[in-house]
């Protein structure tokens, strides 16, 4: 009988992560210092983050070693299955093979404790008392605060307002663990009461929540702030993903010629793609193709500009060259909480702009159609973010039908939807809104991109 399962043993859990920097030609841009606008340097970034992840942030070695003490905690779920979806593929009729890595088997259901596992190991190992961070849709707070009690750290959490009221399931997860949820905007902040005194009834974003997070964390003894996504050594710790696929995908005798993540921030998408696209930018691979797929709602990889700009709302965080719709950009409140945010990781940005990726961008209907369709044949239930790599899949599936080939297609199946059910509800019922962001809130946000010197 033809395999579905390809597992690996525990003692196969990567030893070392992958660090793209060290590959690429043309590395990002460094960051700039949110008053100044000049470069900035470790010790710049010290007030905010843990000591040991500055370094690894600056890092240009290929390699760098896993903790043992990381490595027993991701050991709990991990090595995580990769799929062959025969029956998907049978039920779109098309000659591709699609293979999916599965991260919804982690305690909080989806990639984002491949990173938050060693953030809290750094913070203890530096003796703080906790983290403070941003969510959208839940499953970053999630995986932090299970992380930071797994390690007896604090961990506060700035939830955006929309997701805080669309997801309190997620909330209630997270305070499980023992961590301290509110909705952001708040009043806890300078930030939050600043933005509220504009807009009370504002939905809020993740830029938002940033600057509260950051804030929270710099004017608290024992704090340091911790995010998800976007920076360097976030991706650097999710590349455990595509390590474990690479073998996978060995075992089942194949190697994609497409692979697809979901991308908000960047981090799940780059923890599968980055290990493979090593062989496309040493020349092994010129073929391989990278696709970051977003929501038209948030499209900074496929409208924004590529620009330095802050990372967050009340320009308190890195400036950092990416694709962004700008700092002050308000996202439609969309189902997929975590494609909300208004840039994206300068690292996949850097690739984008040197032809060494592809970007896409989906309405939230045509993600649940084709999530709705893996669904009923693999049996499951994805989060909103992931439909938006499983549309992808979908419509490279079925361009392979159409032109007769049989390609490879390999996605990060990012996390489950079981969380995320009341947006399938407002979907069957054909209840769900499609966002087109519009060009005049484009060019509004752009226009107040820091002025910095060529």
């Amino acid at each position: 009988m033809s395999q579905f399962k390809y597992m690996l043993e525990e003692n196969e859990l990567p030893t070392h992560w992958y660090n793209l920097i060290a590959d690429m030609k043309n590395p990002p841009p460094p960051y700039l210092h949110p008053a100044t606008l000049e470069v900035m340097g470790p010790d710049d970034l010290a007030p905010v983050f843990p000591q040991a992840l500055i370094m690894q942030e600056a890092s240009r070695e290929r390699y760098i070693e896993i903790p043992d003490q990381v490595r027993d905690v991701l050991k709990m779920w991990r090595p995580s299955p990769l799929y062959r979806a025969r029956r998907w593929e049978k039920a779109l009729d098309t000659p591709a093979k699609i293979y999916y890595k599965w991260e919804g088997v982690s305690p909080p259901g989806s990639h984002k404790p491949n990173t938050a596992v060693a953030q809290c190991y750094y913070a203890k190992e530096e003796g703080l008392d906790g983290f403070a961070t941003e969510t959208g849709a839940g499953q970053w707070g999630s995986a932090l605060c299970l992380a930071a009690g797994l390690f007896g750290l604090q961990c506060k959490v700035f939830m955006v307002t929309i997701s805080y009221h669309q997801k309190p399931y997620r909330r209630i997860a997270m305070e499980t663990w023992g961590g301290t949820v509110v909705p952001s905007p708040s009043t806890e902040t300078k930030a939050g009461r600043d933005i509220l005194a504009v807009d009370p009834d504002t939905t809020g974003s993740l830029g938002i929540a940033i600057s509260e997070a950051i804030e929270y964390a710099v004017t608290h003894d024992g704090f340091k702030y911790s995010l998800g996504s976007v920076v360097n050594f976030v991706l650097l710790h999710q590349t455990v993903v595509g390590l474990e696929a690479r073998k996978q995908m060995e075992m089942a005798g194949d190697y994609p010629d497409i692979i697809i993540g979901c991308a908000g921030g960047g981090s799940n998408a780059a923890g599968l793609i980055y290990p493979f696209l090593k062989d496309r930018l040493d020349g092994s691979r010129p073929d391989l193709r990278a696709i970051f797929v977003e929501s038209t709602a948030c499209p900074s990889m496929t409208r924004g500009v590529y620009a330095y700009d802050w990372g967050d709302t009340a320009k308190t965080g890195p400036v950092a060259k990416m694709h962004t719709v700008g700092h002050g950009f308000i996202p439609a409140p969309v189902h997929a909480g975590g494609l909300r945010y208004h840039g994206m990781a300068p690292s996949i940005c850097a690739l984008l702009d040197q032809g060494e990726a592809e970007a896409r961008s989906y309405h939230q209907n045509v993600c649940f159609d084709a999530a709705v369709s893996f669904a009923r044949a693999e049996g499951t239930i994805v989060a909103p973010e992931t439909a938006h790599a499983v549309r992808a899949v979908y419509d490279e599936a079925l361009a392979c039908k159409e032109a007769g080939e049989s390609k490879v297609i390999l996605f990060n199946n990012s996390g489950h939807g079981h969380f995320d059910l009341a947006a399938y509800d407002a979907y069957l019922r054909k209840d769900l809104p499609d966002y087109v962001l519009e060009e005049e809130k484009v060019q509004r946000a752009l226009k107040e991109l820091p002025q910095v010197p060529a």
